[in-house]
This record gives structure tokens, sequence and C-alpha cells, in this order.
């Protein structure tokens, strides 16, 4: 019997198509694909999220008050085995797209049937940032961690690709890419 391909979701954080965000979670989608996977990719700027009010009618009822796209996204993050989750830093965060998309995890934090689309994801991160300085990031590096700590996610590789200020960039580092795709080749390969 011919053993399931593994899919992998690239989540692109960046408000920006073309940008560093978007050639770097596409470079590790490529390295996932080398492996033998399946491969998607979604743009958080092209979906309707509503921003997490804070209600937690989802503590008791188990659904979001909001009807959008993070159902469907929630849907896409299920069937995948790996993540790809790719934020620019801005302003020593997250962009706004993306800390949305994170806050609406929580809807999904309280069932165990919900908890189990995070246990055991393995999640390659991708962070460009203007700055030079790699610890820049550690504030995205670190909510990320506890995030994925707490919904039992696995963390297994962070890329940061500093120094990236102008659109695109990334495409004159080839030591940016590589890292990126190889990311992608392990994280299948260790996951099969």
């Amino acid at each position: 019997m011919a053993q399931e391909r593994i899919h992998v979701l690239g989540i692109v954080g960046s408000p920006r198509r073309g940008g560093n965000t978007d050639h770097l979670v596409e470079a590790v989608l490529e390295g996932a694909r080398e492996a033998g996977a399946t491969t998607e990719k979604v743009f958080l700027a092209d979906l309707q999220i509503a921003p997490c009010s804070g209600c937690d009618a989802c503590e008791t009822t188990g659904e979001c008050i909001y009807d959008d796209d993070m159902d469907g996204l929630f849907r896409k993050m299920e069937r995948s085995e790996v993540w790809v989750l790719g934020t620019p830093v801005y302003w020593w965060g997250p962009s706004a797209q993306f800390k949305t998309f994170v806050d609406r995890w929580y809807a999904k934090v309280f069932r165990p049937e919900d908890k189990a689309l995070f246990e055991g994801r393995r999640v390659v991160l991708v962070i460009p940032m203007g700055d030079e300085d790699p610890a820049t990031a550690r504030h995205t590096v670190g909510m990320m961690q506890d995030a994925l700590d707490y919904v039992k996610a696995v963390l297994f590789g962070t890329l940061l690709a500093p120094g990236m200020n102008e659109r695109a960039e990334v495409l004159e580092h080839p030591e940016f890419l590589e890292a990126a795709r190889r990311a992608g080749r392990e994280a299948v390969q260790g996951h099969s």
C-alpha cells in the first residue's frame, strides 16, 4: 500500500505579495515538494479574518462568534502535517494580519477535539526583517514559541532573514533561500 503524501501549508502574514516573506515561504514549500510533499500557500491579506473580540463565547460554545475566512483556514491547517508560518517584523512584532490570525487560535484551545488541530504539527517559522540585528525578531519568535508550546505544536525550525529592507531583496541572498529549502525538506523528511 502506498504511503500517503505529507501536505505542507504555507501561510504568508505579509500584506506584500512578492515580498521577502512570500519568497521565503515559497522556498520552504519548494524544499517540501523536493522531499515529496504536496503544498499550498495562503496569503492572510487575501482573507477576511476579524480580530478576536475577547468575548469568550468560544469557551462555552466551542465556536467563534465570527463567520469568516478563519473557518476555511482552520480546515486547511487540519489537513496539513507541516505549517510554514511567515511574518515580517513590524515594530518589533509580527504583522497585524499575522497577529490577528494567531489570536483567533484561541477559539480552538478549550475542547480536546479542537486542540487536535495543533497537537504534533511541525512548524517552520519564517521571519524576514529590515533590521540587521536578528535580535529584533526576539518578541515574534518568543510569542510563537510560547503559543506553539501551549497548543502542543512543534517549532521545528526558525529562519531569520535580517537586513531585508527592499521588496524581494531576499532573492539576492541565496544563503537564505537555500536555508529555507533545506528547512522544508527536513520538516517533511522528519515527519514521515
